[in-house]
């Protein structure tokens, strides 16, 4: 199955992305990434494990170059397409393809199942026969998130000969069993986290594995995110209220409407606007309809990037109620935190992995116990009625995003780390190459 853009328009070596879909609304940040890497002179070429949920997609995505090739995804329908290349394989490379079949045996758990083991070593011999083994410019694979994509990364690695590395996020960690992880750690020549918070439980898992582990923020386009508006210091009842999240346990959206719930019951005034879709989508719609706030609460489903932005500048308040699911699953550091503070609207969030890293209590956001309406009502009704701690968090804001998070900084770091890892991406920068206003990224 291939869906492409244009072929390599660039010559020289290719970096090869395995990504679990593409593109997806939820991860602007990859799309972001991407497109940075073109900017600064690398040729990508996408393998996607999945197609696009979504019928639209963000202006970014419209400017990327790479030529997008998809791999086959059910094994039902399409066993016969991924059972041939790997016969064709197993003929080219028996002694690689022997070696894969080891680590996929070695990788088998009551856990995950042995269907989606299968399924990501006949992916993993899809891509390397039928395009890994034809494109002697691609020099390195690198797989986004920690579990099925790096599981067909590393594989394709072990057919084809070359080197790979990736990136794990949040999901993706802490649902993974350690093993597998270190398993995956082992093999890879680097790895890439986003948070700090995630470094360090990568490294306390490793035991031994002298693969190094590197913290990459996200980041966001500061461009982008930037509101010639005031900032709304001193606010009025109403209040606007914005929450931006997948309707999924972690996110804490029933933490959220428990929260609004009190502030009501107080006398407090306000309008708040859920964006966003998911799995818990009947059950949180049915829970506004429980606490009476229907009238109080909207909710607008998945939208546009610049729908997102106006909401952005006519909130007065952004709040989110991160949790540890039941699975494990977590989030890192929400990129809408980030893009609020650098919005100029002040955010709530609790205390979760590594969102006390963005959000430093009474400087630049606040912080609380996760799964504690009643902290987060108070949190919210301080944010809300104190105009000099709005104003000392609309300024702490501003400044911890525009010196940690521009997303340029941090790509221009990435990018670095492949050339260090990989002598076919070119020299490393100079010092005064590796700057990004003025903040040395090494």
């Amino acid at each position: 199955m291939s869906t492409t853009s244009a072929p390599h328009t660039r010559g020289g070596p290719v970096l090869a992305y395995v990504l679990k879909g593409y593109p997806r609304i939820s991860e602007t940040f990859i799309s972001n990434e991407i497109l940075l890497l073109e900017q600064l002179g690398f040729a990508m070429h996408l393998f996607p494990m999945r197609q696009p949920r979504e019928t639209f997609c963000h202006d970014s995505v419209k400017k990327i170059r790479a030529r997008v090739d998809y791999l086959p995804t059910e094994l039902t329908q399409q066993f016969c397409t991924l059972l041939r290349a790997n016969i064709f394989l197993a003929a080219k490379k028996p002694a690689a393809f022997r070696e894969a079949l080891r680590h996929a045996r070695a990788g088998l758990s009551v856990k995950t199942g042995n269907l989606a083991t299968l399924k990501h070593l006949l992916q993993a011999g899809f891509l390397t026969n039928n395009h890994l083994l034809g494109d002697s410019r691609i020099s390195q694979l690198h797989g986004h998130f920690a579990h099925s994509p790096t599981s067909v990364t590393l594989m394709a690695s072990i057919f084809s000969g070359l080197p790979f590395s990736f990136t794990a996020h949040a999901k993706d960690i802490y649902t993974s069993e350690p093993g597998k992880l270190r398993r995956k750690m082992e093999k890879a020549r680097f790895v890439i986290t986003c948070t700090d918070h995630n470094r360090k439980y990568l490294e306390s898992i490793a035991q031994g594995v002298s693969t190094p582990v590197y913290c990459v923020y996200h980041g966001i386009d500061l461009a982008l995110f930037s509101n010639p508006e005031v900032p709304r210091v001193a606010v009025k009842p109403p209040y606007h209220i914005l929450t931006v999240a997948r309707m999924t346990e972690k996110k804490g959206l029933p933490t959220i409407y428990r929260a609004l719930a009190l502030l009501k019951a107080a006398g407090i005034r306000f309008r708040h606007t859920l964006i966003g879709d998911g799995d818990d989508r009947e059950k949180i719609l049915e829970l506004i309809d429980s606490l009476k706030l229907d009238q109080d609460c909207r909710w607008l489903g998945t939208r546009t990037h610049q729908e997102v932005l106006e909401q952005f500048r006519q909130s007065d308040l952004f709040v989110l109620g991160c949790n540890i699911a039941k699975n494990g699953d977590r989030d890192g550091i929400p990129n809408v935190l980030v893009e609020s503070l650098a919005m100029g609207v002040p955010a709530v969030s609790t205390s979760v992995s590594a969102i006390p890293e963005l959000l430093v209590n009474n400087e630049t956001g606040i912080t609380v116990d996760p799964g504690d309406p009643t902290q987060l009502a108070a949190a919210m009704k301080n944010i809300l009625t104190d105009a000099a701690l709005r104003r000392r968090l609309i300024s702490g804001g501003k400044r911890i995003v525009a010196e940690s998070f521009d997303n340029r900084m941090w790509i221009t770091r990435l990018a670095e780390l492949f050339r260090r890892h990989n002598d076919a991406f070119g020299p490393h920068l100079s010092r005064q190459e590796l700057q990004v206003n003025g903040h040395e990224i090494f």
